[in-house]
């Protein structure tokens, strides 16, 4: 494909969904409705489902960065005559600022082109292509719009360069020296409804969103170690929320392989309950208490009445429940990884981890809750009686395994989690009768954990009971106080696991797992600041972090050899993963004395122009 490697995007958001751009100039991905609608652009899939590239004639180089606290993206393009630059942004609704940030969106890309030195021949290659590469639109010019309509879809784009209309695209040259600009303003709008598509001038929407993103950065000033990664991986979440309902995405794409050319590539669109407390936490320590506010808020509406059916385990941004996967056989997936699927039937799985995650973030955002709703109430009552039940019985697992279930360490732990937050929370959401009955249940817990997850032979806790396979999942057992990090047999564990599953600080989740899984090497090193070990930690923290692309992003996963981004792009869970294990650093260097100066940008970490920070 001639798509870039999935590391060689940039992220670009607009609270209802994302484009992703490469180091060419291409924007290979978006979903201008939303994160989870069909795309427009998605050549990361498919050489024929569609890009819009701005770029040189020639050979160049490129160097990029986003304008300081800010998702805009600047590019710049080094040739034999000279130099370029392109700017990059999503539209936010004209004046959006702060908390508003993301609620509507005009749903524009825009892309300003200057000349810096020299001349530089340019060229413009639009090629729409809807319903993820299925249909090609007639392309019509009506005083210098290019408009493509087909179906449910309308895109109309303005251009102050002269574009020629071809079969299912358009194209340009134009030249870019010094001192000159050069604007394209792209629109979508539903073909029934809603008017024609906006196109504001592009310099204008450039400005005004980066004045939106920064308005938002500067009501969030995080005080910890790590501050700029902290800053910017918090921005990089909040390109990932769907402003309307507050959720946060696991990605903005779809596909993208856990191992290139293999199968697992899964659509991540949705929102996980798996990742909430993590989520709730990464926000709260990175000073976004009204976000975590309208998260909790969130889940209590998706979720609706619980008794005694299974929870969902995932939803739609706004809520919806079925996910149902489907293959896009028509697509070739990156660099031939198949199939390509929209919808993910893990909805369907029993994860009985999900229980103590909203519990948890429950009693993490407790004060907000005072008083509690007689619905808030009724759901944490009804997730606590459901952990009490339900704790014995196998599950599908937070890594949702597709062949068959087990009785999965972490999700017993994370019963366990259920059980202690909703005793902990006593009469605000149960009758003493109904606190005992959790509590007893919650001990039942605690020594099934510990007789039937630890093995002698391994010398550590292990990924499901009575078994001797390892599962980096284990390592949440000290991140939700299950055990103390430097319990005698949990010590031991974060060892063996460390040992045997870590390579150039990268942790995989199991032994045949193709990549290290990038929030699993976060959980480790929060796990050895909790453990004492402040140095090890941070050390290892500074491996991880400067794993990050040029623009500070991660993927789901990270070749451990090659060190290859692979998966979904950017990934919300490794982003929560740094924020959450650099405050646990932080705490544990005030616990128990910073040994060492506060760090800086790990070496080889993203020095962006700025980057959320």
């Amino acid at each position: 494909m001639r798509t870039g490697r999935i590391s060689e995007h940039g992220f670009l958001a607009d609270g209802h969904s994302a484009a992703l751009v490469d180091l060419a100039g291409a924007v290979n991905w978006w979903c201008p409705p939303r994160f989870d609608a069909p795309s427009v652009f998605g050549r990361l899939l498919d050489d024929d489902a569609g890009h819009w590239s701005i770029r040189p004639e020639g050979e160049f180089t490129s160097t990029r960065s986003y304008l300081e606290d800010a998702l805009v993206l600047r590019t710049v393009f080094r040739t034999a005559t000279g130099t370029v630059a392109v700017t990059d942004a999503l539209a936010l609704e004209p004046g959006a600022r702060g908390h508003h940030v993301g609620l509507r969106s005009p749903r524009v890309l825009a892309r300003v082109v200057e000349g810096l030195t020299g001349e530089v021949p340019m060229r413009v290659d639009y090629a729409p292509r809807f319903e993820y590469g299925r249909v090609r639109a007639y392309l019509t010019d009506v005083d210098g719009v290019i408009g493509a309509t087909a179906g449910a879809c309308r895109l109309e784009l303005r251009a102050n360069v002269p574009l020629t209309c071809g079969e299912g695209g358009a194209a340009g040259r134009f030249t870019a020296r010094a001192g000159s600009t050069h604007h394209f303003t792209l629109g979508y709008a539903p073909t029934y409804r809603g008017g024609a598509p906006a196109l504001p001038d592009a310099d204008q929407v450039v400005a005004d969103t980066v004045a939106g993103w920064r308005s938002w950065a500067d009501l969030h000033e995080y005080h910890g170690l790590y501050r700029d990664l902290v800053r910017r991986s918090a921005m990089v979440v909040q390109g990932m929320t769907y402003g309307p309902s507050g959720a946060v995405v696991a990605a903005p794409t779809t596909s993208l392989p856990e191992q290139l050319g293999g199968d697992r590539n899964y659509d991540y669109r949705f929102v996980w309950l798996r990742d909430f407390s993590l989520t709730l936490q990464a926000l709260w320590l990175a000073a976004c208490p009204d976000e975590a506010d309208r998260q909790f808020s969130w889940v209590a509406r998706a979720m609706g009445r619980i008794d005694d059916e299974p929870v969902p385990i995932m939803y739609g941004v706004e809520g919806e429940r079925d996910l149902t996967e489907h293959r896009l056989d028509h697509l070739a997936g990156y660099a031939g990884s198949r199939p390509v699927l929209i919808g993910n039937d893990a909805w369907r799985q029993r994860q009985t981890d999900v229980l103590g995650e909203v519990l948890d973030a429950a009693w993490l955002m407790r004060h907000y809750l005072d008083p509690m709703s007689a619905d808030v109430r009724h759901l944490l009552h009804a997730l606590a009686d459901q952990a009490a039940r339900q704790w014995h019985r196998p599950d599908a697992g937070m890594w949702e395994a597709r062949d068959t279930e087990r009785h999965y360490l972490s999700s017993k732990v994370q019963c366990w989690t259920a059980l202690d937050r909703a005793v902990r929370f006593g009469p605000r959401i149960g009758e003493p009768a109904d606190v005992a009955r959790w509590a007893a249940a919650r001990d039942e817990v605690r020594a099934a954990v510990l007789d039937r997850g630890w093995s002698d032979r391994v010398g550590a806790y292990t990924g499901a009971f009575d078994s001797e396979d390892l599962d980096a999942s284990v390592l949440i057992m000290p991140l939700v106080g299950f055990l103390p990090a430097d319990d005698p047999r949990m010590r031991a564990t974060i060892d063996v696991v460390e040992r045997r599953l870590s390579r150039n600080g990268l942790l995989r989740r199991w032994d045949d797992d193709p990549a290290g899984f990038v929030i699993c090497s976060f959980w480790l090193a929060g796990c050895l600041a909790e453990a004492g070990e402040l140095d090890r930690a941070q050390r290892l923290f500074g491996q991880v972090a400067a794993r990050v692309n040029d623009l500070g992003l991660y993927a789901e996963q990270i070749d451990q050899v090659t060190g290859e981004q692979l998966g979904n792009f950017p990934q919300a869970f490794s982003h929560i993963g740094l924020i959450n294990a650099a405050g646990r650093i932080t705490a544990a260097a005030e616990r128990f004395g910073d040994r060492t100066d506060r760090p800086a940008v790990p070496t080889g970490a993203a020095t962006t122009e700025g980057a959320c920070g």
